[in-house]
């Protein structure tokens, strides 16, 4: 199995679903057991799976989803309407729809705040569970860009100065130029690799840059805010899990440290954990045969 470099944007067939009163962009492809995706973000699209997953479809009916006001989904006139509580019901509601349950779940970063939600409150609509890079609090959130500040203190002294100097004139860390010189975070922090930074694909849709300051807080590289400070803490539910679960994460993830991720082993004892040594936060990007090789394995047991 081998990979491009720089892949092209490249779909599968797809089509608008109606989803509690959403209209949400659905693609699958493959047959077999149902695997869901769900995207991290929590502005992006499912656009960070492709093609990736592409290598499951001989064994398995991949679906591919991008949550109410992200991607090619309906967009809403009041961003406020998009709340986390919204993406869960909508997640179920879709598994109902599509008749799917139970389902093997894959939940990538916020996608995986989602899935744990489903997995607590609606554990007979799942089979198996996969936590890739994820996050179980609003605390963690906090601590991710904690860490991202503090190696661009260190290992960009001349960005984070600008960035200091930027703030002191009011500016919030959402603001295009705050933002434009926290790019350089995603090669140092996100990757085992910085050179697979380019591996992320990008359309015109695949980001909701208006609804990201509204939904985490328009000063969230300093101060977590919007729905992300109201998303629930896991952590004192997640020995509840019934349904069997496996969490994966990244030696190299420099913003959601293998510390944090070790967490997922001490609240909840009885998931399987893997470390995947040659990644950052993009597992299935920088691994792929790896990630594809333990998912056909725990998805058929």
């Amino acid at each position: 199995m081998s990979f491009p470099t720089a892949p092209e944007v490249h779909h599968v067939p797809g089509t608008h679903l109606e989803v509690n009163g959403h209209r949400l962009w659905v693609e699958q492809e493959g047959r077999g057991e149902p695997v869901l995706l769900l995207h991290g973000g929590p502005a992006n699209s499912h656009l960070t799976f492709h093609p990736y997953f592409s290598s499951l479809a001989d064994d398995f009916r991949v679906i591919y989803l991008d949550y109410y006001g992200r991607g090619l989904s309906e967009q809403t006139t009041d961003l406020r309407d998009v709340t986390f509580q919204g993406d869960v019901r909508d997640v179920a509601a879709l598994i109902e729809t599509l008749g799917l349950g139970p389902v093997n779940l894959y939940g990538f970063s916020y996608g995986g705040m989602i899935a744990q939600a489903l997995a607590l409150d609606h554990p007979h609509l799942m089979k198996r569970l996969v936590l890739a890079n994820t996050l179980h609090s609003p605390e963690m959130w906090q601590r991710n860009h904690e860490n991202i500040n503090r190696e661009i203190e260190r290992q960009f002294p001349e960005v984070w100065e600008e960035i200091v100097r930027l703030r002191s004139q009011g500016m919030r860390s959402t603001e295009p130029r705050v933002q434009a010189l926290y790019q350089v975070h995603g090669p140092l922090m996100r990757f085992y690799n910085p050179d697979n930074a380019a591996r992320l694909l990008s359309d015109p849709w695949s980001r909701n840059a208006d609804l990201y300051p509204v939904f985490v807080g328009d000063d969230v590289d300093f101060f977590i805010g919007g729905e992300v400070a109201k998303l629930p803490d896991f952590r004192p539910r997640l020995r509840e899990l019934l349904v069997p679960a496996l969490v994966l994460a990244g030696r190299y993830d420099r913003a959601l440290y293998p510390q944090y991720q070790r967490d997922f082993q001490q609240f909840a004892p009885q998931v399987e954990f893997v470390m995947l040594e040659r990644s950052g936060s993009f597992g299935h990007i920088e691994e792929p045969e790896t990630v594809m090789t333990l998912l056909k394995e725990f998805y058929t047991r």
